[in-house]
């Protein structure tokens, strides 16, 4: 495999997620960082042990050694930065949602096939070793006919008044929050699994803390520290904190599924169901490993992740023998190994169908969550164009 040689733009908490699971592959190199200035930058090089280190992130897109860009920063930079790391003819790896609205996003899907680069999307939980054995279950036609889906994707990282984040801001985290940063995850793993579009929503959105503190300094997101009430200002909060949503699939197929930010306990779980006609299948991000398997006429089973007992469109998926757990790191791992080996071999992705999700998925993700705002608004089922 030759070696190849990536830049990352913002190292928040994904953005050291990327440069683990790039380095995890072997043959790729973060040669360059960017950060918001040049001091933050030089910080966060020294901590990911990253040679270059830039205040401006066009130093890394004039780099010619540089093949691949990782846009890691707040949502409302994605698009102009997207657009600028293409123009550059440099491939790339972007943070979901791909921009604040369709119309953004959609001139990003057209740019990528313009531009001809490979482009991709973290949407990562699709490259868990049993979300791809629940995937090509239903393709196999084990599964039999997709009946109804449902689900939750549950965090309580935003529980107490006094957490705070830049995604509670609009103008830098987008219109929508719980959908927009998780419910696009539980739509892509949904729809990846089924192979089944979402093309209606009836959805029921809600604002649980409509004032919260906000820390008159930066604080790192997860760390949880405690501050005086001093420290803190009030903030009116827009976006949602809760969403239900009702949907229906392309083949007439129903589902429901719900989304927190405030669940007690709940760190990060997306779960979902899948009803067939010849069995059911469940999953839970919070136990990885395992995924459920419902049947009528016989035994459940669970099935625990072993590449032995995996079907071979899932056991490439697996890098660890039996007993030997395989969690979030490691959906990240996949997702950027499948890009890596396809920019390696040159692929062109107008002929080569890549195996990993690309800027029309980001796209699709925000058409969705535009009509599950617009259905919220009206009190209506709204088509997803």
């Amino acid at each position: 495999m030759r070696r190849i040689k990536a830049g990352i733009i913002g190292t928040g908490f994904i953005g050291p997620a990327h440069v683990e699971a790039v380095r995890r592959l072997g043959f790729v190199e973060i040669k360059s960082l960017a950060e918001a200035n040049e001091a933050l930058a030089k910080q966060k090089a020294e901590q990911l042990h990253i040679p270059n280190a830039y205040g401006d992130y066009r130093q890394i897109l004039q780099d010619p050694e540089i093949e691949v860009v990782h846009d890691c920063t707040p949502n409302f930079l994605h698009f102009q930065i997207n657009q600028e790391i293409m123009a550059a003819g440099k491939n790339i790896i972007s943070e979901k949602p791909l921009a604040m609205d369709s119309k953004e996003s959609s001139k990003l899907v057209k740019l990528a096939q313009d531009t001809g680069v490979v482009n991709g999307i973290n949407f990562n939980y699709r490259h868990y070793p049993l979300v791809q054995q629940a995937r090509a279950m239903v393709e196999r036609g084990d599964v039999g006919t997709v009946y109804a889906v449902r689900g939750s994707y549950l965090q309580d990282w935003l529980f107490l008044e006094t957490d705070y984040n830049w995604r509670l801001e609009p103008e830098i985290g987008g219109v929508s929050r719980a959908v927009g940063d998780v419910g696009s995850h539980w739509c892509d793993t949904a729809q990846f699994v089924t192979g089944l579009d979402i093309t209606k929503v009836c959805a029921d959105l809600r604002i649980i803390l409509p004032v919260r503190k906000k820390p008159k300094r930066p604080i790192e997101t997860y760390l949880g520290k405690e501050l005086r009430p001093e420290d803190y200002e009030e903030k009116a909060i827009t976006t949602e904190d809760y969403a239900g949503v009702l949907f229906e699939l392309e083949n007439g197929a129903k589902g429901i599924f719900g989304i927190s930010q405030m669940a007690a306990g709940r760190k990060n779980r997306l779960y979902f169901e899948v009803d067939g006609s010849r069995c059911a299948l469940a999953w839970d991000q919070e136990r990885p490993n395992e995924m459920w398997i419902g049947r009528r006429e016989r035994a459940n089973e669970v099935l625990v992740k072993d590449p032995s007992l995996l079907l071979p469109e899932a056991k490439r998926y697996v890098a660890y023998p039996g007993g030997h757990p395989e969690a979030y790191p490691d959906g990240i791992k996949m997702f950027v190994r499948n890009f890596y080996e396809f920019v390696a071999a040159k692929k062109d992705p107008k002929s080569s169908p890549p195996d990993f999700p690309t800027f029309a998925d980001g796209h699709h993700e925000v058409v969705i969550c535009e009509a599950i705002l617009k259905s919220n608004r009206e009190r209506k089922w709204v088509s997803v164009e």
